[in-house]
């Protein structure tokens, strides 16, 4: 389930409160006060065989005795008596549950987690959605339910705020409610045996009523369906997280380098990051974002233009900017002559625009006027520090009264202020509140405040980015990598042997250097001598993790006799410094000698909650040491792995600098993309290293290589936060002409061949199957229709050939599910060239097929009354067709699966 029966929870007709109570200082009375006195219309039913009123309203003895069922039922009695209830409240009709009675799974109570099993068997014929047990409740401001116990009514806004944690959900509800912020949804979730994140993320996304989502996140439940619902909420409306536990307590000794710099947390952070999420790290980041995505426009930009009346405070938001990767913006000469005129000679001439300390509040209207208009700026933080000479509160009017100038109504540009002290600075940021501007304490937090904005703009911009394409095409030689795999747990072996390792990466087409084994000094001599140049000799042990920790490696080894006493003593040494491991010869390899090439690592590990991840970083062997890496969810395309590598310190060195010549980015990102299939393709790969993969301008070589491999249950893909590309629906046809056509799901890297459809489309065709004349198709709408997530959509597009043999598309057929898989929305597409062919028939056969393989219950559409080729289609197929209501001229086509 996901959004199925919330709009019970947060838009109820009727309300009931189980385990009200009028006894002061209980659970129940606040949550009796605050339920009837928050202003809510609908019907409330408290419950209670102890009283014939509660707060007012008449009391009822138990369910049974309720006039009606009540859309949400608000529980506070003890815990045994709870899956009873929803029971009871189920066979009513009631579809939403929120429990506030904590209890249950927390830590090892057994009984509490058979309680916990108790309620969602009780809940699960009846679809009845549970938010909790042990949580703080649910607040919806502008329908007056505050089905909560904080201590505070929030006020009416359009954030919605999400936390695991009813603590933080009433100090935040507090702190904005002394700003005058307000909330269209307050959740606390507690242990969330139903309701999670993803479902919340969805409910948000599409609730008209919310323009911002806030989340307080200590774990998540479902990581497919949350990142399906993170990336689609994130596309519409600005997304926030804090994220407790940053830090694990002890660290474990890890098996890779992988696993040991792939930590809980940086996987946390690569997931909001792919999602498009913007994270902050502690509770005053928080409050800044409420205030901020509150307040705030978005920014253009991150040039910041800064005016203040102190140069010293002007100095530290400079450097806070800096530290945090922002650009102080240079001012127009245009501006710099319109600062002239209002300004004192002895102002800064820059920026900061510091208007000297005796600063009069028409001086700061002046300059601030000027910055708003400034081309060379995307936002203006304005400053101000106390002075005996200028009053404080005048200065903030000021910028009030700028604002509301009439030559600046129509002004985009985000503003941000900082008045600083706590005497008559109190009362300006005061005026600031009242007016809707964000305010901050500190020339740090209104620097944090921008750089968030900044921050979420990029990940908007990433997430609408076109890839490019692969530059040249791979074919995974699949079967002989799994060949592979199969044959080391045949063998109950957890490491495959370094040869099998890199003859894995050689199936996917990555370059290895080439490695033997050798079971004896006397082999490897001769392994050695076939080679014919120096050689690199290697322990081989699958008890041995990490060679060099035991003086394993042996390097440039030129002749034979060198390499066969070379490893007689290795063999020697690391009987001494670890008896106990099994030792199975050597593996000699080329000695790789490369000057200006760089030694990076490329790696995976199987995360607990999000499953594979995939690192990269400076490889060799103090990776630990250096910690310079990054993490990413697969799948990747060139785009995602290009962002990977920026991330990493490394990425400046290889782009080249003095003499050094650049390294082929190009296969370093490609090596990425092979790994990340490989890792989709493979679901027994359990951890995996490439270190050290060396680059140069000629390319990458790995020259080690180690994976684990456990046994998989299922599909490869089961195991994924992010479903990647469905090959296996790819399918090759035959016209009648001889004409070969591939039917494959629809790519990222389609869009340009999507935008050629459109612009071969004439304004009758565009009207017909867009509803609504368009000239041109906006990137972000082809973004839209070509980065899809394959979890909850689907896209098939036909591709042939033009005369250059290049790749075409003809058209295609998509459906949109809503997150319950109840009903999905198609719509066709075909090139003006190819109708009357039969490829609008086909696509619609197989979209539902695949939709009724996948369990959606309805597909619909939208057609207008003059297109009939797409009626008469529809009703070949046996949709039902029907007048849209409030819709003159359109119809309704839906087909029951």
């Amino acid at each position: 389930m996901s959004m199925r029966n919330l709009n019970s929870m947060f838009n109820p007709s009727s309300v009931a409160l189980i385990g009200a109570s009028q006894k002061p200082g209980t659970i129940g009375s606040v949550l009796a006060r605050n339920v009837f006195s928050a202003g809510y219309q609908g019907k409330m039913f408290p419950v209670n065989p102890k009283y014939s009123a509660i707060e007012g309203v008449t009391a009822y003895q138990d369910i049974a005795s309720l006039p009606q069922a009540p859309d949400l039922a608000i529980i506070a009695t003890p815990p045994d008596t709870v899956p009873s209830l929803i029971a009871e409240l189920g066979k009513r009709g009631t579809r939403a549950v929120v429990i506030i009675t904590a209890g249950f799974a927390e830590g090892t109570n057994l009984h509490g987690r058979e309680l916990t099993r108790s309620m969602l068997a009780a809940a699960k014929p009846h679809l009845v959605r549970i938010v909790g047990p042990n949580c703080l409740g649910i607040m919806v401001p502008g329908v007056g339910l505050n089905g909560g116990f904080a201590h505070v009514q929030p006020l009416v806004g359009n954030l919605g705020f999400v936390a695991q944690s009813g603590a933080v959900l009433t100090a935040v509800i507090d702190w904005a409610t002394s700003r005058k912020i307000g909330f269209s949804h307050c959740v606390s979730l507690g242990d969330m045996i139903d309701v999670d994140f993803g479902d919340m993320l969805d409910y948000l996304a599409n609730d008209t009523s919310t323009r911002a989502i806030l989340l307080y996140i200590e774990s998540i439940t479902q990581p497919r369906k949350f990142m399906s619902a993170a990336r689609a909420a994130a596309r519409v409306k600005p997304v926030i997280v804090v994220k407790a536990g940053r830090h694990v307590a002890s660290a474990k000794a890890a098996a890779s380098h992988t696993g040991a710099l792939a930590g809980t947390d940086a996987v946390y952070e690569a997931a909001f990051r792919r999602a498009g999420i913007l994270r902050v790290n502690d509770m005053q980041a928080l409050f800044d974002a409420v205030q901020t995505v509150a307040m705030v426009r978005q920014v253009a930009g991150e040039r910041l233009a800064i005016v203040t009346n102190g140069g010293g405070i002007g100095v530290m938001a400079t450097d806070s900017l800096l530290d945090r990767g922002g650009h102080l913006a240079t001012l127009t000469p245009e501006s710099i002559q319109a600062l002239n005129k209002v300004l004192p000679p002895t102002w800064s001439r820059s920026n900061p625009v510091d208007i000297i300390g005796d600063a009069s509040p028409d001086r700061y209207g002046d300059a601030l006027e000027i910055l708003l208009r400034d081309k060379g700026s995307d936002a203006v933080l304005v400053l101000n520090c106390p002075t005996a000479i200028a009053n404080t509160s005048d200065a903030a009017q000021a910028v009030i009264d700028t604002l509301q100038k009439e030559s600046l109504k129509y002004n985009r540009k985000a503003l941000f202020t900082c008045w600083l002290g706590n005497g008559a600075a109190v009362a300006a940021r005061h005026i600031f509140t009242e007016n809707k501007i964000a305010t901050y304490t500190t020339p740090t937090e209104a620097v944090r405040g921008f750089m968030q904005m900044v921050r979420y703009r990029k990940s908007q911009e990433m997430l609408i980015e076109t890839p490019p394409n692969i530059p040249e095409v791979f074919t995974p030689d699949t079967d002989k990598a799994r060949e592979i795999l199969n044959r080391a747990l045949a063998e109950n072996r957890a490491w495959l042997a370094e040869p099998e390792a890199k003859a894995v990466l050689a199936a996917y087409d990555i370059p290895v250097v080439e490695t033997h084994k050798a079971a004896s000094p006397e082999a490897a001599a001769e392994i050695a001598a076939k080679f014919g140049a120096p050689v690199v000799l290697k322990i081989y042990s699958p008890d041995i993790t990490h060679k060099s920790e035991v003086n394993g490696v042996s390097l440039n080894l030129e002749t034979p006799e060198v390499v066969s006493h070379n490893a007689a003593a290795m063999l020697e040494r690391v009987q001494h410094l670890r008896p106990e491991a099994r030792l199975e010869g050597f593996t000699v390899q080329p000695m790789i000698s490369k000057s200006n090439a760089y030694e990076l690592i490329i790696g995976m590990k199987n995360d607990i909650q999000f499953g594979p991840v995939l690192l990269f970083g400076h490889g060799g062997t103090a990776v630990e040491v250096i910690q310079d890496k990054a993490l990413a969810l697969p799948p990747l395309n060139m785009h995602l792995a290009v962002d990977l590598m920026e991330r990493t310190k490394i990425y400046q060195l290889l782009q080249g600098y003095r003499l050094t010549q650049p390294a082929d980015l190009n296969s370093i990102a490609l090596t990425l993309v092979k790994v990340s299939q490989m890792i989709c393709d493979l679901g027994d790969i359990d951890e995996l290293d490439i270190n050290p993969l060396l680059v140069d301008k000629d390319g990458v070589l790995a020259l080690d290589a180690r994976i684990k491999v456990v046994k998989s249950i299922g599909q490869p893909v089961d195991r994924l936060a992010i479903l990647p590309y469905p090959k296996e629906l790819e399918e090759k046809l035959t016209f009648p002409d001889g004409q070969n056509l591939l039917i494959r799901p629809i790519r990222p890297e389609d869009e340009p061949n999507i935008q050629k459809i459109f612009n071969n489309l004439s304004p009758e065709e565009i009207r017909l199957r867009f509803l609504h004349p368009m000239k041109v198709m906006p990137h972000t709408l082809a973004a839209r229709l070509t980065q899809i997530d394959y979890d909850r959509e689907m896209a098939l597009v036909v591709e042939g050939k033009d005369q250059e043999g290049e790749a075409k598309l003809y058209g295609g057929v998509r459906i949109s599910a809503d997150p319950d898989n109840e009903r999905a929305e198609y719509a066709i597409l075909i090139h003006r060239d190819m109708t009357g062919l039969g490829l609008g028939p086909m696509l619609l056969r197989r979209i539902i097929e695949y939709a009724r393989n996948r369990g959606i219950g309805e597909i619909y559409g939208e057609v207008l009354d003059d297109n009939t080729t797409m009626l008469r289609l529809c009703s070949a197929f046996g949709f039902a067709v029907k007048a849209s209501p409030g819709e003159p001229g359109m119809k309704t086509v839906s087909l029951k699966l």
